[in-house]
């Protein structure tokens, strides 16, 4: 009998799955790509905390946040402070823009250089961008 219950499970499981695909391909649910900028070099202990927010943030937004200076910066990566592999970073982040939806800038702490540039770049490629605060 717990056999039988436990089969009858699965097959509810898997139609529920199943009936939840259809509908996300029905109603097309799409999340919008999105560059994240926000600072980094400076107080960097103070920044990483405040781009993990703005990812929270953004993924709150129904988007799907890239925030490359928060990937390529992790220990045995690049180094931020070694301004060729700092603009490799840069560089690599922007290169998303094939595919991205939006460029979103966090503001709260102003623009670093990475961001103006950043910012730059977006503007000659007519990327849409767009300004946010959180506080």
């Amino acid at each position: 009998k717990n056999l039988k219950n436990a089969k009858s499970s699965i097959y509810l499981l898997r139609l529920y799955i199943v009936s939840i695909s259809k509908w996300l391909i029905k109603t097309k649910i799409k999340m919008k790509r999105v560059i994240l900028e926000s600072p980094y070099a400076g107080d960097v202990e103070r920044n990483i905390k405040y781009a993990r927010e703005c990812l929270k943030d953004s993924l709150k937004r129904g988007e799907a946040p890239i925030a490359s200076h928060l990937l390529y910066t992790q220990d045995g990566v690049l180094d931020d402070t070694i301004e060729e592999e700092r603009m490799w970073g840069i560089n690599a982040g922007l290169a998303w823009k094939e595919v991205t939806d939006l460029h979103v800038f966090y503001i709260d702490f102003g623009m670093s250089n990475g961001m103006k540039y950043a910012s730059e770049y977006a503007k000659s490629q007519n990327i849409d961008t767009e300004y946010r605060t959180l506080y």
